[in-house]
């Protein structure tokens, strides 16, 4: 291959303004690594700021590119992926490579995966709810034994994600509960168990669904994120997260509250190597089979976040899976957008094959 030759035109798309598409560059954007390393594996590479506002000069572009790398979140300032997904399904069945494609996304990066795959190792008592009937029927149960967490099907930042603790031995709707929303900011609340399934029947909108676990009391030591490129792990990230802990007394968005930074590790970090090996050989595996997904239609950059679940008996730690998250993972660790890049170029290059 020849200096000037190319393998292919990407094109890198997050959301933004008309004043953001207009003066995008390679370098002027959080994704400007990835950037860096797309040139430089040969890719042509341009940026495609999103907006619904001029989401045909998006299609257009998409159109010309033979691939796109999307960092779009669910639910962004009140806006959501409902006109993006139609226009990325589109230009995929008109041959560009979406990654990650909307319909992956339906099947991974949403809340009900916890309980497709609760049988897997990452697993634990995952519940699900289709319908505000079911939770009314059955949460009240489940919430009698001890602390839960709740999540809305689709969601980041922690919208729609609840801790639930009774508080007193009333039956049913008459019971007290204390919750705590796992949005920044949030504070303890406490009234009946009947205001707050109330307050999740939005939940069920769109064919929504509410996924149920127990609380894991090692919370506190905080969140590993493992980052897997296609089918591999390529970094991690551990953080001394605050959501879903109680505020201190200096209040929500006191210094205290905030949570710790991320961590950042590669891939040979020693403390989570068990946990690589489990994800490469075990869960990914098993993930694919269980959703349908063959290995070209993975994202080129996903991420598993999981909490210490109870230590084994020899008092090895365990790991429950709280959140697969797909639509938008960033920060990523320093090896990430290289390990990007040479899966682009392999998808590239297979796609001319």
């Amino acid at each position: 291959m020849s200096a000037t030759a190319s393998i292919g035109k990407i094109a890198v798309l997050w959301r933004g303004d008309r004043e953001a598409r207009r003066n995008a560059t390679p370098q002027n954007n959080r994704f400007h690594r990835v950037f860096e390393e797309l040139a430089a594996a040969g890719i042509d590479v341009e940026p495609a700021v999103y907006d619904e506002e001029f989401a045909s000069e998006v299609r257009d572009q998409l159109l010309r590119a033979e691939g796109v790398l999307v960092w779009v979140d669910p639910i962004h300032q009140g806006k959501t992926r409902k006109a993006l997904d139609p226009l990325l399904r589109e230009v995929a069945a008109h041959g560009t490579w979406v990654s990650a494609h909307p319909d992956v996304i339906l099947k991974m990066g949403v809340k009900e995966v916890l309980h497709r795959t609760k049988h897997l190792g990452w697993g634990t008592d995952t519940q699900l709810y289709r319908n505000i009937a079911e939770f009314r029927a059955q949460f009240p149960v489940r919430i009698s034994d001890g602390p839960r967490v709740i999540k809305q099907n689709r969601g980041n930042g922690g919208q729609g994600v609840w801790k639930v603790e009774a508080v007193s031995s009333f039956a049913g709707d008459a019971m007290l509960v204390r919750v705590l929303h796992a949005q920044r900011g949030s504070i303890v609340e406490q009234l009946s168990l009947g205001d707050f399934m109330r307050r999740c029947e939005s939940y069920f909108s769109d064919s929504g669904c509410i996924i149920d676990q127990p609380f894991q009391p090692r919370l506190p030591e905080g969140m590993i994120r493992c980052y897997v490129g296609i089918d591999k792990v390529v970094g991690f990230g551990h953080q001394l997260i605050k959501a879903l802990i109680a505020p201190p007394p200096e209040g929500p968005n006191s210094p205290e509250a905030q949570p710790g930074p991320r961590i950042m590790h590669g891939p040979d970090a020693a403390q989570f190597q068990a946990l690589r090996v489990k994800m490469e050989t075990d869960w990914v595996p098993q993930l694919m089979e269980i959703l349908g997904i063959v290995k070209a239609d993975l994202p080129i950059i996903w991420d598993a976040d999981f909490l210490y679940g109870p230590r084994t008996p020899s008092g090895d730690d365990t790991y429950v899976l709280c959140e697969i998250n797909v639509s938008s993972v960033f920060a990523i660790p320093d090896q990430a957008p290289a390990a990007i890049a040479r899966s682009v170029c392999e998808r590239l290059r297979a796609g001319k094959r």
